[in-house]
């Protein structure tokens, strides 16, 4: 009796621990911002700042909302649906056991089904950045108190249509009420974007030629590193559900499972294909993708970024001046605001520091290579689903405190809208300006883009003897270079 007891009181653990598990928290960058935006690291006590400290400057970096999936990927579901009447078709034949198959699997059609286009923002990645825009303004009221001018309230965004009708979203927000069009009092606020091939602020990437081929070279190194895990949850699956399901198939069935838990709320189809422990380390896998092609795993990933680091701090330090000079309200620029992709906030996040573990900072400092995050079940800070999500962001609040105080000018650093530490800072999430950029900032400014991203340029104590014999032949022998059209990255 005693042991009949213990086991049902263990199945009954084991059913309220699956229960709890909620998916849609793992789903690495494909999170939506309400779901994950309030994750935060319940150890960490933030600062209190002392009410005579008031703010001058906001700087926003957001990532686009929720998107719809791109045109690679609805032909991938196109395919999958395709390829799971094979496999339905094939266990019929094979007399296997049909009772296994989940009943959804039969006559599935792919949700993007007709559709050519993809990529665009969808009505809840709108409301994401409309609110957003709201809860930021209520949070600041002192910042954005003055009528609207550009100059004031400068808005960016790239030209990728999701990242400017995410701006567009996100203005509406910000300045609903206080105009005359429509019913909503709204008005009309300018978006600004630079050309696509030379935007080194905000798709820096793009320009980079060096990381392009970096990134290029790296993905065979992140297909190994998968391989393993996929490997275990197909045949896992195959064992599950008597499918011959490959690798390939586990993996369209993982992205359709985010597609529908974050797109369309649907989490106990593709989604409860897979165990708590499989999701786990399939987010995992997502994450050091991550990590590896746009964060800490190589510091060109970040220190390409440095132009907008620099933008960031000549904001505040022209806030400053503008303080000191008693400037009128309306005279100078309030918040600065920009709006762009998960390449871009990964590598403006790490370019401050944010989601290190213990010495790692003093290591990135060193230029020194980071160690993979841990797997599951292990604590980890660099997570996708709260690093960038849709609609993730960061913001980096500038303060004017009391003149007895050391320092006069303070920076916060909020992550998704949350205080969050700075290693650079001594873990504080308020930091002196000065030490802001003498800590975090100044280390990075050493690295010229142009020098970082030209592959022309080569110290020359560095280069091996064959990179001197290539370029004699090419020398030698000159050729027109043939521009290769580089795979399109999904934002």
């Amino acid at each position: 009796m005693a042991i009949v007891l213990l086991l049902f009181l263990f199945a009954l653990v084991r059913s309220n621990a699956e229960e709890a598990f909620y998916v849609r928290k793992h789903l690495s960058t494909t999170s939506r911002y309400e779901v994950v935006k309030d994750i935060t690291d319940n150890s960490f006590v933030p600062s209190n700042i002392p009410d005579q400290c008031t703010p001058i400057h906001l700087n926003l970096l957001a990532r686009h909302g929720t998107r719809a999936p791109t045109k690679r990927r609805i032909k991938e579901m196109d395919d999958l649906a395709k390829r799971i009447e094979v496999l339905l078709q094939d266990a019929k034949e094979k007399e296997s056991d049909l009772q296994k198959v989940p009943a959804w699997l039969w006559g599935w059609k792919s949700p993007s089904k007709g559709r050519f286009k993809g990529g665009e923002l969808i009505r809840e990645g709108e409301e994401e950045l409309y609110h957003l825009a709201i809860r930021i303004r209520d949070k600041f009221p002192q910042l954005f108190n003055e009528d609207y001018h550009p100059d004031v309230y400068p808005i960016k965004a790239t030209q990728i249509p999701r990242a400017s009708a995410s701006a567009v979203a996100f203005g509406m927000g910000l300045f609903s009420g206080r105009g005359n069009l429509g019913p909503g009092h709204n008005r009309a606020f300018a978006v600004s974007s630079e050309s696509r091939a030379s935007d080194i602020f905000l798709r820096f990437h793009d320009c980079c030629q060096r990381y392009k081929d970096f990134r290029k070279s790296q993905e065979p190194t992140v297909r190994k590193l998968e391989e393993p895990i996929l490997d275990e949850i197909t045949n896992a699956l195959v064992q599950r559900y008597g499918l011959n399901f490959t690798r390939q198939d586990m993996s369209s069935l993982w992205f359709l499972c985010k597609e529908e838990a974050s797109l369309l709320n649907i989490t106990d189809q593709a989604c409860a294909l897979f165990t708590p422990s499989e999701v786990l380390l399939l987010e995992w896998a997502d994450d050091v993708e991550m990590f590896i092609l746009k964060g800490y795993g190589n510091a060109l990933n970040y220190r390409m970024g440095v132009p907008l680091l620099e933008d960031v701090v000549q904001a505040m330090e022209q806030a400053i001046k503008a303080k000191e000079e008693e400037r009128a309200p309306g005279s100078y620029e309030n918040a600065r605001l920009r709006f762009a992709h998960a390449e871009t906030l990964v590598p403006f996040s790490c370019l401050i520091g944010l989601f290190l573990e213990g010495s790692e900072f003093e290591k990135i400092q060193k230029e020194q290579p980071l160690e993979l995050p841990p797997k599951p079940l292990q604590r980890r800070n660099w997570r996708g689903s709260t690093v960038a999500p849709f609609a993730g962001n960061n913001m980096l609040v500038l303060y004017s405190c009391p003149t007895e105080s050391s320092s006069k000018y303070f920076v916060q650093v909020l992550h998704n809208e949350h205080p969050v530490p700075m290693p650079g800072c001594g873990n504080s999430d308020f930091c002196p300006f000065e030490v802001f950029k003498e800590r975090i900032v100044a280390p990075h400014l050493k690295h010229d883009y142009n020098t970082l991203c030209d592959l022309k340029i080569e110290e020359p104590e560095r280069m091996s003897l064959t990179s001197k014999l290539w370029q004699m032949f090419q020398w030698l022998f000159p050729q027109r270079s043939n521009d290769t059209q580089s795979t399109k990255q999904e934002l």
